[in-house]
């Protein structure tokens, strides 16, 4: 049963992953602008899910291929983060939670919860931003949807758990925000919430591994940033991808043990 749901499982993520790349690369701005609303040669985007294709800049390569007989590709007909890296690591992350999970009822969340996680880190690791957009959807979704699953049978989770642990989290990095805004951002704060929940769903142990993980991930990734000399001790790294993936080990372990 469960080599048949790892790979429905890789096969929806590749499909979700397939879809990502338009909302990235809208979402890819700084604090307080405005999302991205045309490509980079200025034309009108509509939607938000899909590949990055601007159908005006392939109209007008496929114009001036016509008039110039060569098959040449401009470089504004796609754009923006790929669609095979995002597909690919989509497909892992959900095939990884489904072999953890198995059959249990709670795999529905992680992987309706999976590509916004995978579109958060993206976001994060491009412009440094993790939008409240994404951030409170993955917190709100999280706590409804395994308020759900709790009612359902053979479950291995505990709502309520859920629930203290992701008020517990947020007050933690609200606290570590007050304590060092230029180190934590709010960004980080409301992740953290959404985060916790889905931790705290297999108890305070996978909480405290999921913390670990993801403080342990930044401080190699600092670490080797440092002795690289591509970064000093003081300079800002986004946390948004650490906090994710150090999650997604500490629910593996959580799944593994429930």
């Amino acid at each position: 049963m469960v080599a048949p749901l790892v790979i429905v499982a890789a096969l929806w993520g590749a499909a979700v992953g397939l879809l990502l790349p338009h909302a990235a690369y809208r979402f890819s701005v700084p604090e307080e602008e405005d999302w991205l609303g045309t490509c980079p040669e200025g034309h009108p985007l509509a939607g938000w899910i899909g590949r990055n294709r601007c159908e005006r800049c392939a109209e007008t390569a496929v114009a001036t291929r016509k008039a110039t007989r060569k098959a040449t590709r401009t470089k504004t007909e796609s754009y923006g983060p790929g669609a095979a890296g995002l597909c690919l690591a989509t497909a892992l992350v959900c095939a990884a939670l489904a072999a953890a999970t198995g059959t249990r009822p709670e795999l529905g969340v992680w992987l309706l919860l999976a590509p916004v996680g995978v579109l958060l880190a993206v976001v994060d690791l491009r412009v440094q931003r993790l939008p409240d957009a994404l951030t409170l959807l993955f917190a709100g979704a999280a706590l409804a949807l395994l308020g759900a699953v709790a009612l359902v049978p053979e479950h291995a989770g505990d709502w309520p758990t859920a629930l203290y642990a992701a008020l517990a989290l947020g007050a933690a990095f609200f606290g570590l925000f007050l304590l060092n805004p230029g180190g934590m951002g709010f960004g980080d704060v409301k992740l953290a919430v959404g985060l916790g929940a889905v931790l705290g769903w297999y108890g305070w142990g996978t909480v405290m591994v999921g913390t670990f993980a993801a403080f342990l991930l930044g401080a190699l990734y600092g670490g080797l940033l440092v002795l690289l000399r591509r970064a000093g001790r003081k300079t800002a790294i986004a946390f948004g991808p650490f906090l994710i993936g150090g999650a997604f080990l500490g629910l593996l372990v959580g799944a593994y043990a429930a």
